[in-house]
């Protein structure tokens, strides 16, 4: 939500603090707790390249717990989305925190989001059932080399099953390395697995939030009027960015609208004026409302649409 002046987030209080406080606190976790709060971490992160969204810094400290010890994933500030994959598929921006990155990540060859997010979900395991990391070294370059050649050593009192499936995720190999969809099937995981189940009858999306938040813009007094475009704040703006736009957490993907974007210190209605004389001439059909322009190139028949463009202008609110 946000006004001319101010930008409110609204997110969940979540009150058991982090998984790392406890694991700080109170060392490592017995081999059922561990399983149940990775269970939850795979379920989350399963649903999220689903909607395309990669975390890309996992690790004990966003991982938050609530009253009822529910694991919740928190920090998408590193995400990226499908949208900014290369040309190869792949992401190419190295970041995420050293003792939990993936080697591939390190090596700046190109990655796979999702694949990269399984190491760290690995790391994220060790460290449940053994108290400390499984890469560590006040070198930065030995901390990288143990990580890209996968140096490390379970406990004794690692499980035959836990132990395995860490080795199949700490896999330096991305091409090789588990696949969460092995992982749901895996022995040692499916261990009083109980499968997450969401509410098909009603599945909320960002336009049911803006709804809800829609009468209460009726009681609020309209700065703007009709000979004025609508004014834009910064939070609209961002909202506006592909890369940073939330709907791919709540919906499924969908076909994304070619746009250009610019800025101009010209007023409204002189763009409005420049955009009819460059248009008449190339015979498109003109059609204005409320400071948006559509044009329209049509065939002989006026049937079939050849072409169209939608101008829309906005104010930008000066902070």
């Amino acid at each position: 939500m946000g006004s001319k002046a101010r930008i409110f987030i609204v997110l969940e209080y979540v009150t058991g603090g982090e998984l790392f406080e406890i694991i700080a606190t109170n060392g490592r976790l017995k081999e059922d707790e561990a399983r149940k709060y990775f269970q939850q971490l795979i379920n989350a992160v399963d649903y999220c390249h689903s909607r395309g969204v990669y975390h890309r810094d996992l690790k004990l400290e966003n991982l938050l717990l609530d009253a009822a010890g529910n694991l919740k994933v928190s920090d998408f500030g590193l995400s990226a989305l499908t949208e900014q994959l290369k040309a190869d598929g792949l992401l190419h921006t190295t970041c995420g925190t050293p003792n939990y990155v993936a080697p591939e990540v390190i090596e700046d060859g190109g990655y796979d989001g999702a694949t990269a997010d399984i190491w760290s979900c690995g790391v994220i395991l060790f460290v449940l059932l053994a108290g400390y990391l499984p890469f560590e070294d006040e070198n930065i370059i030995a901390l990288y080399k143990k990580i890209s050649e996968a140096q490390f050593t379970c406990p004794s009192w690692f499980s035959p099953g836990a132990k395995n499936l860490i080795t199949r995720i700490l896999d330096p190999n991305p091409t090789t390395r588990i696949t969460i969809a092995q992982i749901l099937e895996d022995p040692w995981f499916k261990k009083g697995y109980k499968p997450p189940v969401f509410d098909e009858k009603y599945q909320t999306s960002l336009d049911d939030v803006d709804a809800a938040f829609g009468d209460s813009e009726d009681r609020h007094v309209k700065e703007e009027t009709e000979d004025q475009p609508t004014t834009m704040n910064a939070f609209e703006l961002i909202s506006l960015n592909q890369a940073l736009n939330l709907e791919n957490l709540f919906e499924a993907k969908k076909e994304y609208k070619r746009e250009t974007r610019f800025t101009s210190q010209c007023p409204p209605k002189e763009i409005i004026t420049k955009i009819e004389e460059a248009a008449k001439p190339l015979g498109f059909d003109i059609q204005k409302k409320k400071y948006k322009v559509f044009l329209l190139i049509t065939d002989i028949d006026k049937y079939f649409s050849l072409l169209s463009t939608l101008t829309a202008i906005f104010s930008i609110h000066k902070s």
